[in-house]
């Protein structure tokens, strides 16, 4: 079978079929770092994660990748918070920092790059200046507008009719703008006041005069991107005018992605992306789980308390394009499946391991049944990335072992080691590590660093200044940046890019 996916561009299951037939060009809208990551963003990461390893698993060579946005008003918003940092670049770069170690937390594959705002705006500018030649873009007051009425195809993604779109962006551009849904491409200046005091948390007070955050020099003067135009100059930059597959959350078809494809179509004449998937949202107490609402569970917390691998049998539960509660009995359940495809492997391991495993016992119903749960398997992602009856594929592959083992005394060893190496194999590409846990290893890194450092400062202390030195730099040529602080050592884990 091949595999469909859910186009929302048609609203249609439609074959999958990419413009290379050995490449796919895959990107996903990552996060705007100004929070901790929490189960939401969990939930897309891992099912992108399942897209990539299965369309790996169907031989494509999968280019994957998935931007940082560092440069937006509720970052600036929390310039001077919880020792954050003193500029919207630091405030970033502490929350990527997390970011990454919470993607390696949840055994996620690599992007091939994880591209900046701040490190494109030479690209945005470029791709404001084609808009502008083209005809699709003004400049008012040192701001660049898209102009909606110009590309005949606005609103397709989203289905909206361009008279029934409401004004987009901040109420003081309305009197700039040509029509109230035109968009912003770049912004004239530093982010508004009211935009920082708004996002800000309660404890932190910024005063009369909060921090701008960060501007560039461009053909209409001093200012920032909008958050339209970043995505499409990142995802152009790094894979081409065409992808083959943009994911995002479903809260982002309007505008976001509705825009994206307007300007990103407006400069090239070709199409954006031939595939649109969208995430549903997690719901948690009937509201979206979120940042802003204040209602989440952040990952870091998530894999401390219930490991990587309940964690993706909870979060693949579901299919990516339907909705998921988080509550106490949707986790418990997702401990109990977890439970039962661990035991049953593990018991055919030892069973595998044992002498009462024979080469002339042969249990038909065993290979059968393991063979039915793959084709039920392949069957299940091929149909848009079905996680939901895969996993069921997964535990009735627990089942066939369960019941081949019970009450026998001689084991068929060839169809147990079939079952272990399925569920091996197709685990895999759910993200589940039957091998051994995957989390708590970024946990004891961390552990034996401060182990580490805390020897140093003894040696320091004791004058053994030039052993102390040989232990920074063991730690340096291992990646860990060590930085030497009046309250103590620091340091920064390899970011993994």
């Amino acid at each position: 079978m091949t595999l469909h996916v859910t186009n929302t561009l048609t609203g249609e299951k439609e074959p999958f079929e990419p413009q290379d037939p050995d490449d796919v060009l895959l990107y996903y809208c990552g996060l705007t770092v100004s929070d901790p990551p929490h189960l939401g963003h969990a939930r897309s990461w891992v099912h992108v994660d399942v897209m990539h390893r299965w369309l790996e698993y169907l031989g494509y060579d999968v280019r994957h990748v998935e931007n940082f946005t560092d440069v937006n008003e509720k970052i600036v918003a929390r310039i001077g918070e919880d020792d954050l940092g003193e500029d919207e670049g630091d405030v970033a770069e502490t929350y990527i920092e997390r970011t990454l170690a919470d993607m390696r937390s949840l055994n996620l594959r690599r992007a091939e790059v994880y591209p900046r705002v701040s490190e494109h705006v030479p690209e945005i500018i470029d791709l404001v200046e084609t808009l502008i030649e083209n005809g699709y873009a003004y400049e008012a007051n040192g701001s660049v507008y898209f102009d909606v009425t110009s590309f005949e195809e606005y609103g397709k993604l989203s289905n909206q009719e361009l008279e029934e779109i409401e004004s987009q962006g901040d109420p003081d551009e309305r009197s700039e703008k040509r029509n109230p849904a035109d968009f912003a491409l770049w912004k004239a200046g530093g982010v508004d006041p009211d935009a920082v005091h708004e996002h800000s948390h309660e404890c932190v007070d910024h005063g009369t005069e909060p921090p701008e955050g960060l501007t560039w020099e461009s053909p209409w003067g001093e200012g920032r991107p909008g958050w339209h135009i970043e995505c499409s100059a990142m995802s152009m930059t790094h894979l081409g005018e065409t992808l083959d597959l943009h994911v995002g959350g479903r809260d982002l078809v309007f505008p976001h992605h509705e825009n994206e494809i307007a300007q990103s179509e407006a400069a090239t004449g070709q199409e954006f992306a031939s595939y649109w998937l969208h995430c549903e949202l997690f719901q948690m107490d009937d509201e979206k789980m979120s940042s802003s609402l204040g209602n989440f569970v952040t990952v870091a917390d998530a894999v401390d308390q219930w490991g990587t691998n309940v964690l993706r049998t909870f979060l693949t539960a579901g299919s990516y394009n339907s909705k998921q509660l988080y509550s106490d009995e949707t986790i418990a359940e997702a401990e109990e499946r977890w439970d039962r495809l661990e035991r049953a492997y593990e018991t055919a391991v030892e069973a595998l391991d044992s002498p009462d495993a024979r080469t002339k016992v042969t249990d038909e119903s065993l290979h059968a049944d393991v063979d039915d749960a793959r084709d039920s398997f392949v069957t299940a992602m091929n149909d848009d990335f079905n996680t939901r009856e895969a996993q069921s594929a997964l535990l009735q592959v627990a089942t066939a072992i369960n019941a081949h083992l019970e009450d026998r005394e001689e084991y068929d060893y060839r169809g147990l080691r079939r079952a272990v190496d399925t569920l091996e194999e197709l685990g895999d590409v759910l993200g589940l590590s039957f091998t051994g846990e995957t989390t708590g290893t970024a946990d004891l890194a961390e552990d034996v660093i401060d182990l580490v450092l805390e020897v140093r400062e003894q040696e320091r202390e004791a004058g053994n200044y030039e052993r102390a030195d040989e232990l920074r730099d063991e730690l340096q040529a291992l990646g860990i940046e060590v930085q030497d602080t009046d309250d103590g050592a620091t340091y920064r884990l390899p970011s993994g890019e």
